[in-house]
């Protein structure tokens, strides 16, 4: 029964799609169970983006993370959250062959880590993919504007809609993941007149990340909000600056351990109070 209780209290797409229009969609990324457990109150979804492959794994790009990375940390996270939306990312190469391999990666990352929908980045031909997906029962949340998976072909991490032939392009992608049914749609790296015209003519929420505050909702890494790094992109507000708190933690600490400052050991070793 508990059980129960709990899994009615988790947000659904319905509650994010209900947002539309409304009070603004919160959302954050997530990769471990701590960092879950702390931003779960406050958030409406938690992504488990592939930008944990730079942002934990410590790669160059998102192309590198593999599914079963994806997985790891998607049941890290439903640990650690009890009430937000999570959603999980399919990594580059798991959806873009078929819809058959499209579904057979999103099932598994579904069915492994008990999330409750899954984000594609919405290029040429992947709306068809979408609207596979939802109907089989798979929510999907689609991504727009700068596409972090076709780093290799655009060459950078540049914002998009500079040109006309772009900003038609992001409208044109917008719209087709709307049609296929897409729950939500992270606009990326687009200008505020480019983030307005793709919220008013989609009928699904739309998640900005460095596209202004004209989308519906919006989502930040959350390493880069709590400035564990020393480069934050321009469109951060950094909420916190934990990289300085946690070299002096260490740094006091290594004083501690070479000065041999410790407390005597307890008579009971104990992990975890009772």
């Amino acid at each position: 029964m508990s059980a129960q209780i709990q899994t009615r209290k988790r947000k659904t797409v319905c509650d994010i799609v209900a947002h539309k229009g409304g009070e603004p969609v919160v959302c954050l990324t997530a990769y471990t169970a701590p960092i879950a457990r702390l931003l779960d109150p406050h958030a409406d979804i938690l992504l488990v983006g592939d930008s944990l492959g730079m942002v934990v794994h410590g790669l160059s790009s998102t192309v590198g993370v593999t599914i079963d990375m994806m997985i790891l940390h998607g049941r890290a996270v439903m640990r650690g959250a009890q009430q937000a939306l999570v959603v999980v990312d399919l990594p580059f190469g798991s959806y873009e062959e078929s819809h058959e391999v499209a579904w057979r990666s999103a099932s598994r990352v579904m069915m492994e880590t008990g999330c409750q929908a899954v984000k594609v980045e919405s290029g040429e031909g992947i709306a068809d993919t979408i609207a596979f997906l939802v109907a089989r029962g798979i929510p999907v949340m689609g991504h727009v504007g700068l596409r972090p998976q076709a780093i290799n072909v655009d060459g950078s991490f540049r914002a998009k809609g500079r040109t006309k032939a772009e900003r038609d392009r992001v409208l044109r992608e917008a719209l087709a993941a709307d049609r296929a049914g897409a729950f939500a749609i992270v606009v990326e790296g687009v200008d505020e007149e480019i983030a307005a015209e793709v919220s008013s003519l989609v009928r699904a929420p739309t998640i900005g990340i460095g596209a202004s505050a004209r989308c519906d909702g919006q989502i930040l890494v959350t390493d880069d909000m709590l400035g564990l790094f020393d480069w934050t992109p321009k469109f951060v507000r950094r909420y916190a600056d934990l990289g300085a708190v946690i070299d002096k933690a260490v740094a006091d600490y290594a004083a501690d351990v070479r000065a041999r400052s410790f407390p005597a050991q307890a008579e009971t070793y104990v992990l975890k109070p009772s």
